[in-house]
C-alpha cells in the first residue's frame, strides 16, 4: 500500500506533475502524462508532487513529517475502501 519510500519517491521527483497514483492496491510515482496510458487506466490520483511540497511547506522536509504525511494517506485510502 502506501508506505514512507513511495512518499519520499515523490517528494524526490523531478517534475512537479509527477502524482502518487494507486492502482489495483499499489502505490506509485509516475509523470501525469502517463496516466494517459492503458497501464494505469483506473488509477486514483491521491496527490501530486506540487501538492505534497505545498502541504509539508518545504521539499526537504524532516522525515518525522514524511511519516506523518504517509501515515495520513494511508488512514484516508484505507476509509475509502481501496
Amino acid at each position: 500500500m502506501i508506505d514512507e519510500a513511495v512518499v519520499q519517491e515523490l517528494l524526490d521527483a523531478t517534475e512537479d506533475d509527477a502524482a502518487l497514483v494507486l492502482l489495483e492496491g499499489t502505490a506509485q510515482v509516475v509523470n501525469r502524462t502517463a496516466l494517459d496510458s492503458d497501464a494505469f487506466h483506473g488509477a486514483a490520483v491521491l496527490l501530486s508532487r506540487a501538492e505534497l511540497v505545498d502541504l509539508l511547506g518545504t521539499s526537504s522536509p524532516a522525515q518525522e513529517d514524511v511519516a506523518r504525511v504517509t501515515a495520513s494517506l494511508r488512514d484516508t485510502v484505507g476509509k475509502l475502501g481501496a
